[in-house]
This record gives structure tokens, C-alpha cells and sequence, in this order.
């Protein structure tokens, strides 16, 4: 049993009655000895988690004597802040890469550089310029937060003198402009639209890739005397450097398209034949991978009129390839034995089956007599043809028939099919339905729905008829995999 002095003895009542009135820490002070007392009979604090009340404070948090500074803060500590701050940054360019990779064409790109690069430099508008060093195109300019006259007004200054111009020009590094009104050598061109605009600083990146050379530049507007941290500079450069290798990856898949989409033009008729009692529309849409969908209309002996809408399997420059092929076969078959549909894809099969035995392709070919009305048609695998006037709106009953190429030996019976004057035969590819991203059956309610709901004052003009279907079927239509081609043929 510890033996403690007379002199630090405290009566509990006393000291229980005050801790009631003043709380414990003043009720330890006032019945506390004036004399020193001993270290056993020190009050404890009480703990808190994570503190150890015992530990003392250490010397960088205590409350330094006048005229003495106080002490730095330990290497260990600056090193985690600035860990930290990498942490922050990586998390933070992590980000931005992503939403930049989801990305798909060009101008999304462009407006998500900026957004990004707006958050960086702590900039609020901006413009990027697509401008590729050989010339080869696209060229394009996309802006945030400035409208469309306002970047005209921009584009108005010399080059030279702009706020990216440097930067096109073949600067390979990032220029800042601090304040627009206080540097001397500025132009006044671009002061003039500076101050109409109300912008005082700029800091532009080059975009710039070591396979694809200069890209273009991005440039962001402050509205007041501004520049960017070194921190900032820094952060925005690495993702200038990123984001120019994505703007070079789709700039070359936007390339590829365009130069898919002319050669499927050009593939299929520059113009349409004028046939005596008959008015013709088209409309062909190409997937952005390049599908394999045609059309075809060509006058025949004695006034007739051959039509043939086809689909080639597979993508990009072989199915147009392919494509080219079939339709010029079907123009010289047509030719000779027009008049029977079920021998021309007859032949059509045969050729596609000793040229080609790996592909398959659908078809459809129809041999019209205007002046009687009358279409004779045939179809290998294809959608049925849909006729719409003001009596009716149905579906053409075909034979159920395989794809060509899919058989030793294709043949299917024909159709005779009378049209009334005024009503619209519509051939089509099933790029159509299936653009929709609907099952088959309601794709192709929803194709009937759109040709019955023609205006009535849109009937008597097939491009009005083929533009409205294709507005009704495809109200959203973003692009997709599927060629879409769409033949409007009018009986007057």
C-alpha cells in the first residue's frame, strides 16, 4: 500500500462538489497544495484516440519565444505533402485521359481538349485548331465559350500575331501571353479584337505528335492579367502531349472514312436515268467502316427500267470492292435477259460463287414496265419491297429465298406486282432496320408507320417520301456499323 503524505491528502466530497460546480480541470487546480507535489500524485489526462497524452508536442507546433524563429518542418513531412500532390496530379490526369479516350471523332475531341485543359489552366474560354502540318485536311476550329462570330473575329487576326499563330507557325513550345496590354510589340489587330472580346491573357500548346508532325494548336483566354503555375504548365503539357496522339489516331480514322465513303460513291450512279412515267429518288448513307449496300437503276429496251438494291457481307475496302463488282455484273446480265429477274440473279450467284466463294451477298432485282405499271421482281435473301399511296401502304409478298452464295445452285420464283398511279415502291437494304437497334419484326413496323404517315402533300415528290421515311426510322440516327440505302420509285 503506497504511502502518501498528509500534505496531499484531498477530501473526495470536496473535490467531487467542485468538479459538479466548475468542471475537473478547475477543481484539480484549486484544491491542488501550494507546495510541489509529487510526480505519483499528478492528475492524468485523459487520452484521446490517436493522441498519446504522454508524447510532447512537438517543436515544430510549439509557440515559439519572441525573437527566436521558429523550427522547419521535419524532411519526413515535406516529402508526404509532396506525394501527396503527385498522387493528386496523376488522379487527376487519370481522369482526363479516360473521358478523353471515350472520345470517337474528331470535334468531341477537340471540345473535351479544351474542357480539360480549361480546368488545368484555370481558364474559363478557349478555342482549339485543327489545322494538320501536310495539309491533307480536316481543318476545323472548335471553340468554349465563344461563339461563332466571336472565334471569326478571332481568326481575323494575322496569323503571326494571334493568339495561337506562333504556335501553328512551328513553335514547339507552349507560349503565355500575361497581359495582352501591356505587351508593346502586340498587333493592333489583336488588341482591337482583344478588347471587343474581353480577354487580357492567353497560354496556347502546340499539338504535335513525332509520326503525324504538327496537329494544330489550343489556346485558353483569361479574362483578366493571368498565367499558369509551373505546377499547372507542367500538368497541362503532359496532357497536351496525350491528347495530340488520340487527335492523330482518329484524324487518320476520319481520313479512312472519307476516303471509304467517296470510293463507295463512286461506286454507285452519279445520277439517276430519266425514265418516261416513272420519277426516281435515292438516298445511301455509309457506315463508318464502309459496308458492302448498293443501288442501281438503268434504262432498258423498249422504255423498261431495271432496279436492284444489293448488300455484300463484310466491311471496308473489300466488300466495296466487292460491291463494285456485283452491281457492274448485274448492269451487263440485266442487259441481256432483264426481263426475267430469277435468271439474272441466277447468273449473279454463279458468278459470286466461282469468283468469290467465301462471300455471300443478298439482291433484289425488279424489271418495271412504267407505261403499264407493271414490276416483275426476285429476290435472293433481301427485304421485301414496301408500296405506299394513298390507298394502301403494304408489304410486297416475296418467296422466301437464301442469300447468294449460300446455295450450290440458287432459284426462287418471281413476283408480278401492279401499281396504281401515284403510289411509291420503296427498296431498301436491311442497313435500314437494323440501324434502328430494334428486333427485326418491330424494325420493320416501324418502316410501315413511316411510309404510311407521308404527308400528302410530300407524295408526288419521291425524295420527299424517301427523306421522310428516313427522318421517321431513323429519328437519331448517330452513325452505326450498317450501310443504309433507300430507292424511292414513284409511278405517275
Amino acid at each position: 500500500m503506497l504511502d502518501i503524505p498528509l500534505l496531499l491528502r484531498v477530501h473526495v466530497d470536496a473535490v467531487t462538489a467542485a468538479q459538479n460546480d466548475m468542471g475537473v480541470c478547475d477543481a484539480i487546480e484549486r484544491n491542488a497544495p501550494v507546495e510541489k507535489p509529487a510526480a505519483m500524485s499528478a492528475p492524468q489526462v485523459p487520452k484521446v484516440a490517436g493522441i498519446d497524452p504522454t508524447v510532447p508536442a512537438p517543436a515544430h507546433t510549439a509557440t515559439p519565444h519572441p525573437g527566436i524563429p521558429a523550427a522547419s518542418a521535419a524532411p519526413g513531412v515535406m516529402i508526404q505533402d509532396r506525394l501527396a500532390g503527385w498522387v493528386s496530379d496523376l488522379t487527376t490526369l487519370h481522369e482526363l485521359t479516360e473521358r478523353l479516350a471515350r472520345t470517337d471523332c474528331l470535334d468531341d475531341a477537340l471540345r473535351e481538349l479544351l474542357h480539360a485543359g480549361a480546368a488545368l489552366v484555370g481558364a474559363r474560354r478557349g478555342m482549339a485548331v485543327l489545322e494538320p502540318a501536310d495539309g491533307h485536311g480536316p481543318a476545323t476550329t472548335v471553340g468554349l465559350g465563344l461563339a461563332h462570330a466571336e472565334l471569326g473575329h478571332i481568326e481575323t487576326v494575322p496569323r503571326g500575331a494571334g493568339p495561337y499563330g506562333p504556335v501553328l507557325e512551328g513553335l514547339p513550345a507552349a507560349v503565355a501571353v500575361p497581359d495582352l496590354f501591356r505587351d508593346e510589340d502586340l498587333d493592333p489587330r489583336h488588341r482591337e479584337v482583344a478588347a471587343l472580346l474581353g480577354y487580357a491573357a492567353s497560354y496556347a500548346v502546340p499539338l504535335v505528335t513525332d509520326a503525324a508532325g504538327g496537329l494544330g494548336a489550343a489556346v485558353w483566354l483569361y479574362d483578366e492579367p493571368a498565367e499558369p503555375a509551373p505546377r499547372r504548365r507542367h500538368l497541362v503539357g503532359l496532357y497536351g502531349r496525350y491528347a495530340s496522339e488520340h487527335l492523330a489516331r482518329l484524324l487518320e480514322l476520319a481520313r479512312n472514312r472519307a476516303t471509304m465513303a467517296t470510293i463507295a460513291e463512286e461506286l454507285l450512279p452519279s445520277r439517276l436515268p430519266r425514265v418516261p412515267g416513272v420519277q426516281l429518288a435515292a438516298r445511301h448513307r455509309t457506315s463508318p467502316r464502309g459496308g458492302g449496300d448498293w443501288y442501281d437503276a438503268l434504262p432498258l429496251p423498249e422504255g423498261a427500267l431495271g432496279l436492284a438494291v444489293g448488300s455484300v457481307s463484310g466491311t471496308g475496302p473489300s466488300a466495296l470492292a466487292a460491291m463494285g463488282r456485283l452491281r457492274a455484273s448485274l448492269r451487263a446480265y440485266a442487259v441481256m435477259e432483264g426481263e426475267d429477274p430469277v435468271a439474272v440473279l441466277s447468273d449473279l450467284e454463279l458468278l459470286l460463287r466461282l469468283t468469290e466463294p467465301a462471300r455471300s451477298a443478298t439482291a433484289l432485282f425488279a424489271y418495271a414496265e412504267p407505261a403499264r405499271r407493271k414490276v416483275v421482281l426476285a429476290g435472293a435473301g433481301h427485304c421485301p419491297p414496301l408500296v405506299t399511296g394513298e390507298q394502301r401502304t403494304e408489304y410486297v409478298e416475296t418467296s422466301l429465298s437464301a442469300p447468294l452464295g449460300m446455295l450450290s445452285c440458287w432459284e426462287a420464283p418471281s413476283v408480278d406486282l401492279a401499281v396504281e398511279p401515284g403510289e411509291t415502291v420503296l427498296l431498301y437494304t436491311d442497313g435500314l432496320l437494323r440501324r434502328t437497334g430494334e428486333p427485326m419484326d418491330r424494325a420493320f413496323a416501324r418502316l410501315h408507320a413511316a411510309a404510311a404517315t407521308v404527308p400528302k402533300a410530300d407524295r408526288s415528290d419521291p425524295a420527299a417520301v424517301a427523306d421522310h421515311v428516313l427522318r421517321a426510322v431513323l429519328p437519331q440516327d448517330t452513325g452505326s456499323a450498317e450501310d443504309v440505302v433507300l430507292l424511292a420509285v414513284r409511278f405517275e
